[in-house]
């Protein structure tokens, strides 16, 4: 074996005590002597030490080498911020160059990382480029990392933890393909709510940062709500700006900003931000007037009093005020009905206005009547639960209310046992569809107790959702104006809550109407809503029309993928889709419009995307690399250093030579054998006799 390297070891064949006090009396020996001149003095601690040494046994070993090729890491940022201004194109120039200088380097293996935004599903984590170089050298020794090569822009997001860390065990390097000292213009949210009550504003703070723009001077933003026409809301530049917002509706309320242009760009979809609120209502303000007392008013009463976001303000009108019968003041059970405060100064303050059974009694002047015909219209919601009375001459709908209702009475009353059924329109909409005992579809008979009286009434306008009695009319529900109206015509929806033959979902179905007169997203019949999961969007259409046309939708970039969407029984049509990239998409039928948002909203990677050495610099000054600007200094050449020494220089870096190796063979042979040594010692001391003896 031809050894790649010769080493000295001893392995001493007394303990190390006896062969240090042996070398301590030959040193003592060889003094003493040689002071004294004293003749075979050189020869007895010739023969002395030769002892020493024998009893140390020395050892030459060869060994056989397998030099081990140091790892260089060849990091490339991929992210957003990488795609702009010219820098797809000096990332490939940069990689091609540095490519091509480290083949010709021996003893070198290059791992490349590609760092790529992160998955969506994963939260809003940036440019994680550290992350991925640690995770390239986890199976790679410290003793052959050579050393780290990114090429980035400099907006790295885990560069400090990699600094603290002691994450990088060689000279770190960066090649920066942005420009230095370029100017951008962004747009970014200092402070924005999570929720926000309806019918009140909410208070986004943003600010335009804009080193091209003096301070103070006005930019203009577009302002969108739930992708609706743009308002121009004007912001100063550089400082902190509040402008309110308007919760109009419960759930999911997106808001976009986009400032306009400057002077000096690198990209414009870091002038846009994004903002989801969701829409929560404060107390449910309900009026409820109820006619003369009935066995279903407590049901109404039930209902309403067992969800605690409701404040119920009930009337039961049985005495008009101008009733004059001489009962004494102290013996009345009932107080002065409050009609101007209710109907004319406080209307507008109640979400629900309910009519249970009621009847004119003079109580509400027509005026009255009038303004809450107007609260629909403008947006009010109101249901009305007919008794005998609405087939008579006092019936509401000979008054100005009867405007807003969607059926008008025959003059009849219908009392016969029946099942109320769902209709096939009622199957789709999401207050009736799927109620427990409804049966399998339209035309099935529900499993649900029968109800004995129906107000027979022509329908005028509205969705017929339930019928009764030959599929006469039983519940309409309908849109006035912005207002909605609910209107059912029976008043023995109490047997269900009485389990009479097996009642019925009377507390679902009254939920649901409430609830979609206040306009709950969960009960919008005719909706399109979107929701992300990770990378993919799930669309879900409802619609009355058994026909849903497709739905098409923009990703972030403006471009456009038409999605066919398959329907159920229901009338529900759904989807999905799979994306790529996080932002904003909308989605749109042509009717209805939608916005969602994947992944972050306002991505930390697009936050700011000017090229920087701040965030780097720090980690190649501890690791001894070097921070280079491709656009001013070129791609550097790359020499290979001795670990004590410097890895980079003008005009070059470096990658350290390790020079780790693996042993494959090993020879050991004794460097002074026993005879040898003993012939050596014998010869020594047989010379210093016969000097001696001289």
């Amino acid at each position: 074996m031809i050894p790649d390297a010769i080493d000295l070891a001893f392995d001493p064949l007394v303990p190390w005590a006896v062969v240090a006090v042996l070398g301590t009396v030959t040193a003592l020996v060889a003094g003493l002597t040689l002071a004294r001149q004293a003749r075979g003095a050189v020869w007895r601690t010739a023969a002395l030490a030769l002892l020493a040494l024998a009893l140390a046994n020395p050892t030459l070993i060869a060994e056989r080498r397998d030099p081990r090729e140091d790892v260089v890491i060849l990091a490339v940022d991929r992210t957003a911020s990488q795609r702009i201004a010219g820098r797809p194109e000096r990332t490939d120039a940069a990689l091609a160059a540095i490519e091509e200088r480290l083949a010709r380097l021996n003893g070198l293996r290059v791992e490349r990382v590609t760092v790529a935004d992160g998955d969506l599903s994963e939260g809003d984590t940036g440019t994680r480029l550290l992350s991925a170089v640690r995770e390239a050298l986890v199976d790679v020794p410290a003793s052959r990392v050579a050393g780290v090569i990114a090429i980035t822009d400099g907006q790295v997001h885990d560069a400090a933890a990699a600094l603290q860390a002691d994450r990088v065990p060689a000279p770190f390097h960066a090649v920066l393909t942005g420009e230095r000292d370029r100017k951008d213009r962004r747009l970014r949210v200092d402070q924005a709510p999570s929720f926000g009550m309806v019918g009140k504003t909410v208070t986004i703070t943003l600010d335009i940062i804009d080193p091209a723009t003096p301070p103070g001077e006005t930019v203009t933003v577009a302002l969108s709500i739930d992708g609706g026409e743009p308002t121009p809301v004007p912001v100063p530049a550089n400082r902190p700006h509040a402008i309110a917002v308007p919760i109009e509706h419960g759930g999911q309320t997106i808001v976009e900003l986009t400032a306009e242009a400057g002077p000096a760009e690198l990209t414009l979809e870091n002038n846009s931000a994004v903002i989801a609120i969701s829409g929560v209502r404060d107390r449910l303000r309900v009026l409820l007037v109820s006619g003369a007392p009935h066995a279903g008013e407590r049901t109404w009463r039930d209902m309403l009093k067992s969800d605690p976001s409701v404040d119920l303000v009930h009337f039961t009108i049985l005495r008009p005020p101008e009733k004059q019968d001489g009962t004494p003041i102290r013996e009345l059970s009932l107080i002065a009905f409050p009609v101007r405060e209710l109907f004319e100064l406080k209307l507008a303050e109640f979400d629900l206005i309910i009519f249970d059974r009621y009847r004119r009694r003079g109580v509400l002047p027509r005026l009255y009547l009038r303004n809450i015909a107007d609260y629909v219209r403008n947006g009010g919601a109101l249901l009305e639960a007919s008794g005998p009375t609405f087939a008579g001459r006092l019936s509401l709908a000979r008054t100005p209310l009867g405007d807003v209702l969607p059926a008008r009475p025959t003059g009849g009353v219908i009392e016969v046992g029946f099942r109320p059924l769902v209709t096939e329109l009622g199957d789709r909409h999401p207050v009736t569809a799927g109620l427990a005992g409804a049966g399998d579809g339209p035309g099935t008979q529900p499993t649900w107790g029968r109800w004995f009286r129906q107000i027979e009434a022509l329908e005028e306008h509205g969705n017929v959702v339930m019928t009764g009695v030959n599929a006469r009319p039983l519940l309409i529900l309908d849109r006035v104006g912005e207002g909605r109206v609910a209107h059912l015509l029976s008043d023995h929806l109490w047997l269900w809550s009485r389990g009479f033959e097996g009642g019925g979902p009377q507390a679902e179905l009254l939920r649901r109407i409430a609830h979609w007169l206040m306009r709950e997203p969960e009960l919008e019949e005719d909706d399109l809503r979107a929701t992300a999961q990770g990378r993919v969007i799930e669309i879900e259409r409802r619609s009355l029309d058994p026909v849903v046309d497709p739905v098409r939708v923009t990703n972030p970039e403006g471009e456009e993928t038409v999605v066919e969407l398959s329907t159920d029984r229901i009338g529900r049509g759904t989807a999905t889709l799979g994306v790529d990239r996080p932002g904003l998409y909308r989605l749109t039928d042509g009717t209805r419009t939608t916005l969602v948002a994947v992944g972050a909203l306002n991505p930390k990677e697009l936050a700011d995307v000017a090229g920087t050495d701040r965030e780097l610099a720090p980690l190649a000054e501890a690791t001894g690399g070097r921070i280079v600007w491709a656009d001013e200094e070129g791609v550097p050449a790359i020499r290979r250093v001795s670990p004590d020494r410097a890895a980079s220089g003008r005009g070059w870096i470096g990658l350290r030579a390790n020079g780790d190796y693996v042993v494959t063979g090993v020879l050991s042979v004794p460097a002074l054998p026993a005879a040898l040594a003993l012939v050596l010692v014998m010869g020594s001391l047989l010379l210093a006799w016969r000097r001696e003896g001289d």
